[in-house]
């Protein structure tokens, strides 16, 4: 039988699920092995083939025997903001111990100069996979347009889009095109040192996403830009926990600043086809 050589953490989340997919896809089912923290929750998510093991970030002695055979590991960053660089060396220390070959690691686009707070975490945890010896890839992603077309539903149900991103460029891509990246890159490269600085073909503003919404739902969705403060209250009102909605206004703000723009097409070139634009995005999202 083959054993497993291209791991993913994370892999029962929304991108790891289509990372292992992509991966089963280029590689065959059993060269990949999707790490997660609870298999029996597993069942049924990826495809036929695919070994499942049990490993948990904040508990290394469970990453032992994760990572056991693999070569090349894919670190899907944690969504445990504040806990991730923790949870993070854990897994570099795992993955060096067990021999693991080359590490790609989910940071986010320009980490080394980006404004956004959210990239604190993930300068910490590339100096860690820099410091660890191992030959790595930085997957440096961009904004997943999904990010914005979760907002869908309160600004057809209100009549408007918020947000604090004011005329900052956003060059957002669908999670499947990171996704189809993280998977090229674990399976394709090589030297001691990769940097990928990935985002969308096109941008776009909060308004013209707005306005596009506007087209296909058939119903006017202005974008109202609120102060950076505001819209956090806004959306604690509105039910999200403090600590998510102080990300997403800051990530808004700094937006503003050009936090979530490139225009180099990195991403395009390494999935080798055109980047999913934000318009069709919306229209699955409308579909659904």
């Amino acid at each position: 039988m083959t054993s497993p050589r291209f791991f993913v953490t994370g892999a029962s989340g929304q991108l790891g699920r289509l990372v292992v997919a992509a991966l089963a896809e280029r590689a065959g089912p059993a060269a990949v092995a999707a790490i997660v923290r609870d298999p029996a929750r597993a069942v049924g998510l990826f495809p036929e083939g695919v070994v499942v093991r049990q490993g948990d970030y904040d508990r290394p002695e469970t990453l032992a025997a994760a990572f056991a055979g693999a070569e090349r590991l894919l670190l899907i960053s944690s969504n445990a903001i504040g806990d991730r660089v923790a949870q993070h060396r854990n897994a570099i220390e795992a993955a060096k111990r067990a021999g693991v070959a080359r590490i790609a690691y989910t940071s986010v686009l320009h980490a080394d100069v980006s404004k956004l707070g959210l990239a604190e975490e993930h300068r910490a945890t590339e100096a860690l996979v820099e410091a660890s010896g191992i030959a790595f890839t930085l997957l440096r992603n961009g904004w997943y347009t999904e990010n914005y077309a979760a907002a869908i539903p309160a600004a057809l149900a209100h009549d408007a889009l918020i947000g604090s991103a004011g005329e900052g460029r956003i060059a957002s891509a669908a999670r499947r095109d990171y996704a189809e990246a993280a998977a090229a890159a674990l399976l394709d490269d090589a030297g001691e040192r990769v940097v990928h600085e990935l985002a969308g073909d096109g941008s776009y503003t909060l308004a013209e996403f707005a306005a596009e919404l506007s087209r296909q739902a058939g119903k006017a969705i202005p974008y109202v830009d609120l102060p950076e403060a505001e819209y956090r209250a806004t959306l604690i009102g509105a039910g999200l926990p403090e600590p998510m909605a102080a990300l997403l206004a800051d990530s808004d703000a700094a937006a503003a600043q050009g936090a979530l723009f490139d225009a180099a097409g990195a991403l395009a070139r390494l999935i080798g086809r055109p980047t999913t634009p934000f318009a069709a995005t919306i229209g699955e999202t409308l579909a659904q």
